[in-house]
């Protein structure tokens, strides 16, 4: 005998006995259609970008093959994100004032991470960010490294480029951008970096504590060499590599927070003689010693801000800030500290007539301040590089 359990039973029962009510139901109202967009829908920037936008380096450390620089406004909380080019893999980007283009050098190979390697110099149109032309560089030289912005530097008016090279022997391509081809290369046994030095030059920084200017012909191939006594304790004061310029005088911090200056304005370089302390004592405590990756910045007036850590030691130059200290370099005064909401890699300070300071913290979030007050104005928050490495002020 087929056996019903008392519940279903029960159910049955109560659903026969209800009577059926008929329902009406309203119709449901759907949405009206989005208007039809056009494709490609492709906005146009200015060739002359606002004093508020930089370039944000994303050297996207999760696909390296596929870094990029992102154009940034860093006045619009709501929508800063701007437009972007490809760097690829361990690229790097510059920025010219006389020319509405941007640069990179790139490197790709044609398996993504294997197979044949070329090395190029993609020329990028300002204004709609599309590649206009491309420099190859041959023999897969460039040095690739987490971007440092002396490895691409200008030279000649901008009409040259300078790129640095490791097979790990170092040397220094002299590339026409004008004319889209390679002019030279140069050695640079033991020596690294660009640093541009008077019209048609540069200088680099080498392992026995001297730094050398180099000075080219108009034909692009080198002239002269000029090499310092040893200068830089690379044993007690290691330079960070990436200065702040003020006018033609870059300005240094190392390491253990002591700030050097030197004129690159005439065909030598010239140390300006004139360094001073930014730190505490080491030992002391707290011991704040300059940390992160950008860590040194400038502001149209001159002032120099640097990216402070209150927890100095041994290799704690990449642990990040959580200050920004800023000084007037012709009195060697502090002026101001500035609390981040650290810890930050990277800092910039926009050339707006009112100063915004940017730093990018280790979290891929961008902060911006006051840079004048150090108030904090807004986050633009971790949608604008995946990994914010260089901030560059675009003129």
């Amino acid at each position: 005998m087929k056996r019903v359990s008392f519940s279903v039973a029960l159910a049955a029962s109560v659903a026969l006995a209800l009577p059926v009510v008929a329902q009406t139901v309203a119709p449901k109202a759907f949405p009206k259609p989005l208007a039809e967009e056009p494709i490609p829908n492709v906005a146009t920037l200015p060739e002359k970008y606002p004093a508020s936008w930089i370039m944000v380096h994303d050297f996207n450390f999760m696909a390296l093959a596929d870094g990029r620089g992102s154009v940034v406004d860093v006045a619009d909380p709501v929508n800063p994100l701007k437009g972007m080019v490809s760097i690829a893999q361990f690229g790097n980007v510059l920025l010219p004032k006389t020319k509405a283009e941007i640069y990179t050098a790139e490197t790709y190979y044609t398996r993504l991470s294997r197979g044949e390697r070329t090395d190029v110099i993609t020329i990028w149109d300002k204004a709609n960010l599309k590649p206009k032309g491309e420099i190859i560089l041959p023999g897969g030289k460039r040095h690739q490294q987490v971007t440092y912005k002396n490895a691409f530097q200008f030279t000649n008016g901008e009409k040259w480029a300078l790129i640095s090279n490791f097979t790990p022997a170092q040397s220094v391509s002299v590339v026409d951008l004008e004319g889209r081809k390679v002019l030279s290369e140069i050695d640079l046994p033991g020596c690294s970096l660009i640093y541009p030095t008077g019209q048609r030059g540069f200088t680099t920084f080498c392992a026995d504590s001297t730094f050398s200017t180099l000075q080219l012909g108009e034909d692009g191939k080198l002239v002269s060499t000029t090499t310092s006594k040893p200068i830089l304790d690379i044993d007690k004061q290691p330079l960070f590599g990436m200065p702040a310029m003020v006018g033609q005088t870059a300005w240094f911090v190392s390491y253990y927070g002591v700030l050097k200056g030197f004129d690159l304005s005439g065909p030598v370089a010239k140390p300006l003689g004139k360094d001073f302390n930014v730190g505490t004592a080491e030992g002391a405590s707290p011991e704040w010693r300059p940390g992160g990756w950008q860590v040194l910045a400038s502001d149209a007036a001159g002032k120099l801000y640097v990216l402070m850590n209150p927890s100095g030691r041994e290799g704690s130059h990449k642990d990040g800030g959580t200050e920004v200290w800023v000084f007037a370099p012709a009195s060697k005064a502090r002026t101001a500290r500035i609390p981040v909401r650290g810890p930050v890699i990277s800092i910039e300070v926009t050339r707006e007539d009112k100063p915004r300071l940017v730093a990018a913290r280790v979290d891929a979030v961008v902060d911006v301040y006051d840079a004048a007050s150090g108030t904090f104005q807004h986050s633009l928050g971790n949608t604008v590089a995946f990994n914010p490495q260089t901030l560059s002020v675009i003129d």
